[in-house]
């Protein structure tokens, strides 16, 4: 299997409507053709190492924008977005703002 495969990238923060989202993300995480990103946006290892182990990780992989610039070049404005992609890594729909029930029916749509 290819590491980059049909998956969500979600960037998140430990703080504010990322909590909101994360009962969504820990659903998504029991799918079984769906891969998760997460990207930390700006927090301290310790907090975001806090966070996942306070909430549960959702996530197969991590990945860390420490500055929080490399997302902003990736055309991230807004924390939490999230991202899904296909297995050919083609962008199939983004999210901005917190993941909902009717997103997380959407993406359940999109991806069986």
């Amino acid at each position: 299997d290819c590491l980059l495969s049909r998956g969500l990238g979600d960037v998140y923060k430990r703080q504010g409507p990322c909590r909101d989202e994360h009962p969504i993300l820990i659903k998504l995480s029991k799918e079984k053709n769906l891969n998760l990103f997460g990207i930390n946006f700006k927090d301290k290892k310790r907090q975001a190492d806090k966070f996942l182990n306070d909430l549960g990780n959702p996530y197969d992989f991590i990945a860390k924008d420490e500055q929080g610039k490399n997302s902003v070049n990736f055309g991230i404005y807004g924390i939490p977005e999230s991202i899904l992609v296909n297995n050919d890594l083609i962008i199939l729909k983004k999210f901005v703002g917190p993941l909902s029930a009717e997103d997380f029916n959407s993406i359940l749509k999109i991806i069986n």
